[in-house]
């Protein structure tokens, strides 16, 4: 090809390139972005709290990539979700004694016979969780390793609280009963909470329930 058809060739290609429309080219800077992943719950009934915790955790992100969980302290309810944000299993739980979103000062490093029932309680926030052991070597996912709160199984034996039978029924009024930590039945914890966060950190929203879940949110974009 001579200098002036490779001319006419790149005049031609170039008139062609200004007739695409702008929406073909790279440039385009009015493409819309992709859209936030979703939560996905499933078919599983949750309150609008914990939907709307589930939905602002993925829109922002906040759980960095990690597996993630929700504790319902109303509704006595625990969700566990992936790092895509499809839950991977939810189930009754038991939760602190006492109501109120704080950990009294110290309420860790005390012996349980010198913790009063008033201070039995299961604080709220954003934890970033890990797995571990207790002093009685079980399996836990610590989720405030200083405060000695952490997910767990419900003990084997005789329980004096009817730990069983509490997760078991239907309403939540009766799941308050530990001395803070999140308890679950153990084949919750063996089939969904041991495999998804027992092998690496996560995160744990503890929903408040003095307070709007909402305010809890606010509080951690700021």
């Amino acid at each position: 090809m001579t200098l002036s058809g490779r001319t006419l060739c790149a005049a031609a290609s170039l008139a062609a390139l200004l007739l695409l429309p702008l929406t073909s080219l790279a440039l385009d800077s009015g493409a819309s972005p992709a859209p936030a992943p979703q939560a996905d719950f499933g078919a599983e009934a949750a309150s609008s709290d914990a939907r709307h915790a589930a939905a602002a955790v993925m829109a922002s992100a906040d759980h960095q990539g990690l597996p993630f969980v929700i504790v319902d302290k109303k509704n006595a309810k625990v969700f566990v979700f992936d790092a895509t944000g499809r839950l991977r299993g939810a189930s009754a739980a038991l939760l602190g004694l006492a109501s109120g979103d704080r950990s009294a000062p110290g309420v860790g490093q005390r012996p349980v016979t010198q913790i009063p029932p008033e201070e039995r309680t299961t604080p709220a926030g954003r934890f970033l969780s890990q797995p571990g052991r207790n002093l009685q070597g079980e399996e836990v996912i610590w989720i405030n390793y200083s405060e000695g709160l952490a997910i767990h199984r419900v003990r084997p034996g005789h329980s004096r609280e009817q730990r069983r039978e509490r997760l078991a029924s239907a309403t939540p009024l009766d799941n308050r009963v530990s001395l803070g930590c999140v308890v679950v039945p153990v084949a919750f914890y063996e089939t969904v909470v041991g495999p998804l966060l027992g092998r690496s950190r996560s995160v744990v929203y503890v929903l408040p329930e003095d307070s709007s879940v909402h305010a809890l949110f606010h509080a951690l974009a700021s």
